[in-house]
């Protein structure tokens, strides 16, 4: 069983006169073993990137009594050779078999947007995630996904959306390891 507390957002110009918790939304997810269906999977997802903006917490809770998941299949056998991996522990990136030298922005570049497939971020998003802040020029991000793209040719890994920013590209081959 899943809990997702996400308490109420406090507008910036007005300040409480004594601290106190505010009003809390819980969610309750009873997950069976398994994989999730697309739409579960999607609110979970949702739900995530509601914590990681700020506007709330997720906690898993289980239950003693829970059934054991089943352990995580391993990953398929020979990837291709444009195939990027982000092996996060060494903090390397590899195309096939060759080390891709990348600099810190770039893989901290590289390794938020392989973490949040599926969404689209403006340059000031990016900006303020990636690089920690907001007051550089705005095109800056636009320099370095140039390198990117020029560093890993041969495999289309960030996507423009034209007017608003950038994401991972839907058929990106990559992948990210926590592990090595």
């Amino acid at each position: 069983m899943s809990v997702v507390a996400i308490p109420t957002r406090r507008h910036p110009g007005v300040r409480p006169a004594r601290p106190r918790s505010g009003p809390t939304l819980t969610i309750t997810l009873d997950l069976v073993p398994g994989p999730l269906s697309p739409r579960l999977a999607r609110l979970v997802q949702l739900l995530g990137e509601l914590a990681e903006s700020g506007e709330g917490q997720l906690r898993a809770v289980e239950d003693a009594a829970a059934v054991p998941r089943p352990a995580p299949r391993p990953v398929a056998a020979e990837p291709s050779a444009d195939h990027v991996r982000i092996l996060a522990g060494s903090r390397t990136v590899r195309q096939g078999d060759r080390v891709i030298p990348l600099t810190r922005i770039e893989y901290e570049l590289l390794l938020f947007l392989a973490e949040r497939p599926r969404r689209v971020f403006t340059r000031l998003q990016l900006l303020s995630s990636v690089w920690g802040y907001e007051h550089a020029v705005a095109r800056t991000v636009d320099v370095h996904v140039r390198r990117l793209r020029a560093k890993l040719a041969g495999s289309e890994v960030v996507t423009t959306v034209y007017g608003v920013g950038y994401r991972l590209a839907d058929e990106a081959p990559i992948s990210v390891d926590h592990r090595s």
